[in-house]
């Protein structure tokens, strides 16, 4: 058995080719560098599990597996949620939701650490490639990405504790109903 390989090495290694994997079986790029960018950042937490360095490969595709497993699964939920709504009242609503949702989400974006903050909001409200994210904040590709990622993670927490959101089958927000007692956002129900 060999030593276990950084992560780093392990994206210098596999990184082309399992994007071509798993845009194979996604919808578009964008998804597909989440996903990657997500398959990695489960490699890394879970780079102590990985017991033969041998089969580092198939392990590494396993969990891309699942990532893409989850990625449908997700899917498919929030197009269940969907199923009694006409088409046309879903794309009434998201578009009013989209308008109330950019002063609160604002809000929350600036919540974020400083690094974490520029980056999702030039990646996901500016909607910036993330190569350009990358030049503009002085840093390399695969760091814009995992700071991207990192701070979405972050965003996601910080909306979790404000609403209970509803999702399309593509990720976009077709509801969302403010908890009650929250205490990260203000006025969201009220935009």
């Amino acid at each position: 058995m060999s030593a276990t390989p950084s992560t780093d090495t392990i994206w210098t290694r596999l990184s082309e080719d399992l994007r071509r994997f798993i845009r194979r079986r996604v919808s578009d790029d964008h998804v597909a560098d989440d996903l990657l960018q997500e398959t990695f950042m489960r490699v890394h937490r879970n780079l102590t599990a990985l017991h033969d360095a041998d089969r580092m490969t198939a392990w590494v595709y396993e969990i891309a597996r699942n990532v893409i497993h989850d990625h449908h699964r997700q899917g498919t939920k929030a197009a269940l949620a969907l199923v009694d709504d006409p088409a046309e009242e879903v794309d009434d609503r998201i578009g009013c939701m989209r308008s109330e949702a950019t002063g609160w989400l604002d809000e929350m974006v600036r919540q974020l650490p400083d690094g974490y903050r520029e980056a999702v909001q030039l990646s996901e409200i500016e909607g910036l490639p993330q190569q350009e994210v990358a030049d503009r904040l002085g840093l390399s590709l695969s760091g814009a990405k995992s700071r991207i990622q990192r701070g979405r993670t972050m965003l996601k927490e910080v909306l979790d504790q404000c609403c209970h959101f509803e999702f399309d089958r593509r990720g976009n927000m077709v509801d969302y109903d403010p908890k009650p007692n929250r205490t990260v956002c203000r006025n969201c129900d009220e935009s």
